[in-house]
């Protein structure tokens, strides 16, 4: 084994290292979320709805004295006040969960130790990532191990600018953690691959500029598939607070719901990461045609892969019109864009392991 031989093994075992490291790391950070999801207090909007609930159970209405004019006083009967749980048209929210507003200061200790190690973990991360690209002298993202640790560590980077951006956002640490974990699981247990060159066809720059892409794009519309889970069920909780006559949920889904933030702040949310994020990930389907073309001579060969693709851009521009018309404002808007990442994933799952066309020439 000549001497460059050697340093690339060493490379690729310590990448290795550094990428279980990471899940290690990675995995205290999953216990201290859930410590601030289980000591913080609940957001400003849950408390207010909670008190307001619980208060309604031993008093629906209040008498008061009023005395007009300073003439004899007399009885009136006032409305219980309407529990407000929905932003006003027109106004900007800032997510009102875990790490946010109204965190008590042990759940805030908690949730600071949660995101510093997330950052340790990231560093083992990132680091280990590197060390894959350096063991194979080449973009690290050639199969479908690398795509996924590079994947997840866009994800966390992405979470992670975004709270250097003073954006509250903390609420979204602990889904994202747990997915991270599960991801890197899969990736070092089922589609390992050991470091290796590539095929001719994959031997470009479009390399660097489209695969990039398409991580970036995946990581992002990611979140912004997580606000729009949680945006449904916060919603649906939201409805039963407004109709406590109704089907309720248990007491367990109540405090989760109670934790994270409004049901408008979610919508918001989600739908600036996807429209956003949907230029990139038309540039990347473009980048990839004109790859093709430089690979096999056409721009457009409706592979699998391609196919696939432009069924996630069709599928995302139909939430963006959707999210834009009055009609289907809302949870319909919200069932299209689950609809479009599930589409991304198949692309990226369905199709490299169950269906074969050009893009499988990297094995799993």
């Amino acid at each position: 084994m000549n001497l460059a031989a050697e340093v690339n093994e060493n490379l690729a075992h310590y990448s290795n290292v550094l990428i279980y490291s990471a899940m290690a790391v990675y995995t205290l950070a999953f216990l201290a979320h859930i410590a601030e999801w289980v000591f913080g207090s609940r957001s400003a909007v849950g408390r207010t709805a909670a008190a307001i609930t619980a208060d309604a159970e031993t008093a629906q209405r209040a008498e008061v004295t009023v005395r007009v004019g300073g003439q004899g006083g007399g009885t009136a009967v006032l409305d219980r006040p309407k529990i407000v749980t929905r932003s006003a048209a027109g106004s900007r929210d800032v997510p009102d969960g875990p790490g946010a507003a109204g965190g008590t200061e042990q759940g805030d200790v908690y949730g600071r130790i949660a995101v510093g190690l997330t950052v340790l973990a990231f560093l083992f991360h990132a680091v280990g990532v590197l060390f894959r690209a350096l063991s194979v002298r080449r973009a690290p993202w050639g199969n479908m191990y690398e795509f996924s640790t590079t994947f997840a560590m866009v994800a966390v980077a992405t979470y992670l600018v975004l709270l250097a951006l003073k954006k509250n956002v903390r609420w979204i640490g602990l889904p994202l953690v747990t997915t991270v974990l599960l991801d890197l699981g899969l990736a070092v247990s089922v589609l390992y691959t050991a470091s290796d060159q590539l095929v001719p066809a994959l031997h470009s720059y479009w390399l660097w500029i489209h695969v990039s892409c398409a991580i970036v794009s995946g990581a992002s519309l990611y979140i912004g598939a997580v606000a729009t889970l949680l945006y449904l069920f916060r919603d649906r909780y939201e409805v039963q607070l407004e109709n406590p006559e109704g089907k309720q949920f248990g007491r367990f889904a109540k405090s989760v719901l109670q934790r994270v933030p409004s049901a408008a702040s979610l919508d918001k949310f989600a739908y600036r990461i996807n429209a956003t994020i949907f230029p990139l990930w038309t540039f990347t389907i473009i980048a990839g045609a004109i790859w093709a073309e430089a690979a096999w001579g056409r721009y457009w060969g409706w592979d699998p892969k391609e196919v696939w693709s432009f069924i996630t851009w069709v599928a995302y521009a139909c939430y963006l019109h959707a999210r834009a018309t009055a009609g289907w404002k809302g949870r319909k808007a919200a069932y299209l864009a689950l609809i479009a990442f599930g589409c991304y994933l198949f692309n990226y799952y369905g199709v490299n392991i169950f269906i074969t066309g050009k893009h499988s020439y990297a094995g799993v």
